[in-house]
């Protein structure tokens, strides 16, 4: 807690408050109290900040009369106090004479002569009458000795000496009962009220007893039904109404009338009471016959009777309290040894002696509290105190304030202490933040607490009953010290001249303070407000420094009118930052329907808004300029990570990202005007793009004219790979920047076409820059290395080195070059380039062996070179995976290359397969019947080995004959003939004149299964046209694989069920079948070109008959 600059350091506490007005308790919390001490000590703080102040006399001559006249009659009244104290402590540790004068010794600071001249007036004053102030405040489970099962019972008091109470009655059996009552004509005996018919009656009754030496006394309290005289009718209704009663009835018969029954006793040492005592007492019997009686609740309090009222000048308990109680906390506090907050304890010295003088003096719980929550309340503005002590006084008092009514000075001072306290408390909430820094907030959240706490008292609300909403006056405290605050910084960072750029400097200074209490506000402070006061803080400082910065802006900005440079707007761009991020604060505030003056606050900056994208580009393409001319163009070798790219490429990034940071910082609300912006900025980061494009190649060029050829290449490995790695970078841009969302923003304002011809062309254009640069740089590489695998192919492939090695010794050159260059180049472009790079030689490798294999009159040898160095090449470009992907290898020109390589590499055998393969495909698809269909069963008998075939009949057959039908038969053929060599032809009969004849014949073919699974294998089925005179016409063909036969097909059953299919039949296209003119090329092959023969006859037949059946028509 800040200390306060007291005045003078008289305690006031130890003045009586004066009644000046005695209709004033119900005065307004605003209006000035001039009633009590704490009022009065707040003018004399007030008095003494002003400047005209002058103390009245030396401070030595004031410390000494107060000495004399507060501290030594207090002196006097301790010494009294311990001399004449009576009763045990309420704590375990007891303290001689000695030690408890000791302690006050030291806490008054008397000198040996003074205490021994003051203790010397203490034995001559006059000695107190000893009193024990008793309250009899219930009894509860007492026995009920009516016939109604209660009893009337009250109690007897009063205190008889030691061994005297034998001697108190004269009739022997009575002696253990009728000991009070018996003395009563010798002795002064109190007794309470009669409470009737209950067995826990509450009594509440205060009682004070006189008694000369503690240690020959005893406490005696008697407890007695009383019985009053009755008529025999009452008995004898009562006895109709409680049945239960007889017994005692009886008894009460056997009794004097008008005896009281005896209920039970307490008797109490006075050596054993403590000075104050609360508690409740076992009632005990004097006879065994009913042992438990009950209990009884009494409070017990020593107090002194006819005080010598010299010793403190006739002032009141009351006030000699408060003055002991504040003496005893300052000397306890000046002896801690640590700086830690006081807790509300005293040495038990100190307490013992507070204890025993307030109950001497009989000064009330509530009084006590009073005193000690003016004191603590007092001390908490001038020392660090504990909330606890202040909240427990509090409640203290608010517990005794029904129970009991306060004298009206003393309410007069309970208000005006409550009152003070609030002033002082809003005091400090005004300057929290130089009193409260954020480590101190629970001092701050304890101050408030206490200050609602106090609103919430009955006794506040009672002496204080003008309307007061401490919600309200905290918040006035708040903005009127917010505004304080604001001034004095804004006087702190006043420019020392009145040049602009200090000016702009001071503005931004007081800038950052705003905005950096405005994030204490939120993150700190606002948690304490809302906790204690339910006041969100955050919201009105807000607001506050809102308006206040807004005039500060601009009457600063108007002096930059018509003077903006780009010095000026260098020095406005923190400014502008630090506004906006005040600004992005508001999204915290819990009340919007104010209008913040800040919200508009960017168009105070379009004047300076131009220089800033110019000095951004500016810096920008100097950084890159300098970047690239200390380029080596070598690779950066950083971690274990292989950085293929130059230093260059790591400083555009580096420098393109403040651009980019630029559009985040600057947050440009107006939509259109963003749009604009990011036109501006992307465009200056395309220029800087392709400077450094151009940068970068006058750099390689002059670095490689002085450059052995490797090194040039490494070199322009490297350009390759900064190339791609600022074509990354701009690829990130829209993402970046945030693309997607500003053509949200401008939705309503800038058209979808107008938006892509603007923004994403821009960056198009730049990258289309940059693709052409890279395939530029790649191509260069990949020249030589063009010519070079040409090279090794065409002397790979050449006839004479044919028979001389074998096809993988005749590869191996080109793989080991392909290798190692392309380890290299790995080794030295990044991904992306090396693929590039990869797909350039693929594309060149497959043209390269396309015009090769265009070579005339080549063998089947030259031909599997060339498929087996495809193969080679493949597996060298994929490297399992690590290459080029197999979807990117299999282009349209690899699959023709292939197949053309795979075709003329097989023997003839194998093209005639794929032949019959091919036409087996085509049946499958054909689906018309334009020449006609046959109908065929057929199965295969494995365990026999023999083909079933049965002929059925042929429909929709051309007519080729002039009459205009046909005489059709179906020749049976199996084929391929080198898989089927020893199986001769079969014919049907004749059909004359028959276009759809019926031949049902069967035939047997004896053929393996292995024969019938070969590739190629089928039936070839002709329908052919009988003609006497010159050669059979040609109806059709069919193709029946034999792999579909039942018996070849599935599982193989013994006896397979035969299959009755439907073929259409067929006409060869001339020149159609790519596989017959490679067969047709083999001119030294007989097989080949005997195959090809019968072929081309059957075309032509075909053709023939197509000619025949347009002539029939």
């Amino acid at each position: 807690m800040v200390p306060v600059q007291d005045g003078p350091s008289t305690d006031r506490l130890l003045v009586p408050p004066r009644e000046s007005n005695p209709t004033g308790t119900g005065s307004s919390l605003r209006g000035p109290r001039q009633g009590s001490p704490a009022r009065r000590l707040g003018m004399t703080r007030r008095q003494k900040d002003r400047k005209d102040f002058k103390e009245p006399e030396d401070p030595e001559e004031r410390a000494r009369r107060y000495k004399e006249q507060e501290l030594k009659p207090l002196y006097k009244e301790l010494l009294y106090t311990i001399k004449y104290k009576l009763g045990k402590p309420t704590s375990n540790t007891t303290y001689t004479d000695t030690q408890l004068q000791q302690y006050i010794k030291e806490a008054f600071g008397m000198t040996d002569t003074e205490h021994e001249s003051l203790s010397e007036k203490v034995e001559n004053a006059e000695k107190p009458f000893y009193c024990l102030k008793v309250t009899v405040k219930e009894a509860k489970g007492i026995l009920g000795k009516d016939v109604s099962g209660f009893s009337d019972p009250y109690c007897l008091l009063t205190i008889m000496q030691k061994g005297q109470e034998a001697k108190s009655s004269s009739i022997p059996s009575k002696v253990q009962k009728a000991v009070l009552k018996d003395s009563a004509k010798r002795r002064e005996v109190f007794q309470t009220d009669i409470k009737k018919q209950t067995l826990n009656p509450v009594w509440d009754q205060t009682f004070k007893l006189v008694f000369e030496d503690i240690t020959s006394n005893n406490f005696h309290m008697e407890m007695w039904d009383k019985d009053e005289e009755v008529s025999l009718v009452q008995k004898f209704d009562e006895f109709r109404t409680n049945l239960h009663g007889l017994k005692r009835m009886i008894k009460d018969a056997k009794k004097e009338k008008g005896t009281d029954d005896f209920l039970g006793s307490i008797v109490l040492n006075l050596q054993d009471l403590h000075c104050t005592e609360d508690r409740w007492h076992i009632l005990q019997p004097q006879t065994e016959t009913y042992p438990d009686r009950g209990q009884c609740h009494m409070q017990f309090k020593f107090i002194h009777k006819e005080r010598d009222e010299t010793l403190s000048a006739g002032r009141s308990p009351y006030v000699n309290y408060s003055g002991i109680l504040q003496q005893f906390v300052q000397a306890h506090i000046s002896k801690q040894k640590d700086s830690s907050p006081w807790k509300g304890e005293l040495c038990g010295e100190g307490a013992t002696l507070l204890e025993h003088y307030a109950a001497q003096n009989d000064i009330s719980p509530f009084l006590q509290d009073l005193a000690k929550w003016v004191a603590y309340s007092k001390l908490y503005q001038s020392l660090e105190v504990d909330s606890t002590v202040l909240f427990k006084q509090l409640t203290s008092i608010e517990y005794h304030w029904d129970q009991q009514e306060l004298p009206y000075q003393q309410k007069q001072e309970l208000g005006d202490s409550l009152h003070d306290f609030l002033q002082y408390g809003l005091c400090l909430v005004s300057k929290y933040r130089d009193i409260f820094p954020p480590k101190s907030t629970p001092r701050l959240h304890t101050l408030l607490r206490v200050m609602v706490q106090i609103c919430k008292t009955r006794a506040f609300q009672k002496l204080n009953p003008a309307q007061f909403d401490l919600h309200d006056e905290v918040i006035d405290a708040v903005l009127n010290g917010t505004e304080e605050w604001f001034n004095i910084k804004k006087g702190l960072h006043q420019p020392m001249t009145k040049d602009l750029l200090e000016t702009v400097s001071a503005l931004s200074l007081l800038i950052r303070e705003v905005q950096e209490d405005i994030r204490l506000s939120k993150d700190v402070w606002n948690r304490v407000f809302a906790s204690a006061v339910q006041l969100d803080v955050f919201t009105v400082v807000y607001q506050k420094l809102d308006s206040l910065l807004a005039e500060e802006l601009r009457d600063t900005l108007s002096q930059l009118e018509n003077n903006m440079d780009q010095s000026l707007a260098n020095s406005l761009f923190p400014v502008y930052l630090s506004l906006q991020a005040i600004h992005k604060d508001k999204a915290y505030l819990q009340k919007r329907g104010k209008v913040l003056q800040l919200t508009s606050f960017h168009e105070d900056f379009r004047e300076a808004l131009p220089y800033w994208l110019n000095k951004a580009f500016t810096t920008t393409s100097e950084r890159v300029e300098k970047a690239v001319h200390v380029d080596q163009l070598q690779p950066l070798q950083t971690g274990s990570v292989p950085v293929k790219h130059s230093s260059s490429a790591v400083d555009i990034a580096a420098c393109l990202q403040p651009i980019c940071q630029l559009w985040e910082q600057l947050s440009w609300p107006d939509s259109e005007e963003g749009f604009m912006l990011m036109v501006k900025l992307t465009e200056d980061m395309c220029k800087i793009a392709s400077t450094y494009c151009r940068l970068l190649k006058s750099r390689v060029k002059e670095l490689s004219d002085n450059s052995d050829p490797g090194s040039a290449a490494n070199m322009l490995c490297v350009v390759v790979n900064d190339l791609e790695h600022l074509r990354s970078v701009l690829n990130r841009l829209p993402q970046q920047l945030n693309w997607a969302g500003l053509r949200e923003r401008t939705r309503n304002v800038i058209g979808e076409t107008q938006f892509q011809n603007t923004l994403p062309s821009q960056l198009q254009h730049t990258q289309a820059l940059l693709n052409r640069e890279i395939r530029a740089a790649v191509d260069t590489l990949g020249k030589k290395m063009h010519t070079d695998i040409e090279t090794f192919v065409r002397r790979m492939a050449t006839r004479h080195r044919l028979p001389s090695r074998s096809t993988e010794d005749a590869v191996e050159p080109l793989m080991r070059y392909l290798e190692e260059e392309l380890k290299y180049m790995n080794e030295n472009l990044v991904q992306e380039n090396f693929n590039s790079l990869l797909t350039a030689l693929w594309t060149n490798s497959l043209k390269i062996l396309h015009l090769v294999s265009q070579q005339e009159d080549s063998s089947v040898v030259y031909f599997q070179r060339l498929q087996f160095t495809l193969q080679c090449l493949e597996q060298c470009f994929h490297a399992e995976g690590n290459g080029l992907p197999l979807e990117m290898l299999h282009t349209d020109e690899y699959k023709t290359l292939q197949s053309l390589l795979m075709l003329n590499s097989m023997s003839y055998q194998q093209l005639i397969e794929k032949f019959f393969e091919r036409k087996i495909w085509e049946q499958k698809v054909c689906h018309g019947e334009k020449y006609g269909a046959v109908t065929l069963i057929v199965s295969y008998t494995r365990s026999e080995e023999k083909l079933h075939v049965e002929v059925l009949n042929a429909v929709k057959l051309i007519p080729l004959d002039s009459n205009g039908s046909s005489d059709p038969f179906v020749q049976l053929s199996l084929e391929p003939k080198h898989v089927f060599p020893q199986v001769e032809q079969r014919y049907t009969k004749i059909k004359n004149c028959d276009l759809n004849p019926l031949f049902e014949e069967s035939f047997e073919f004896p053929v393996t299964l292995e024969q019938c699974q070969s590739a190629g294998a089928c039936l070839l089925v002709t329908v052919l046209d009988h003609d006497t005179l010159r050669s059979d016409d040609f109806e059709g063909e069919a193709f029946l694989s034999l792999k579909a036969v039942p018996g070849v097909a599935g599982g193989g059953a013994p006896n397979p069920n035969p299959a009755q299919i439907r073929l259409p039949l067929l006409h060869p296209k001339p020149n159609s079948e790519a596989t017959l003119k490679l067969l047709e090329a083999r001119k030294g092959d007989r097989e080949a070109q005997a195959f090809v023969k019968l072929r081309r006859q059957r075309e032509r037949k075909s053709q023939e008959a197509s000619n025949n059946e347009g002539t029939t028509k």
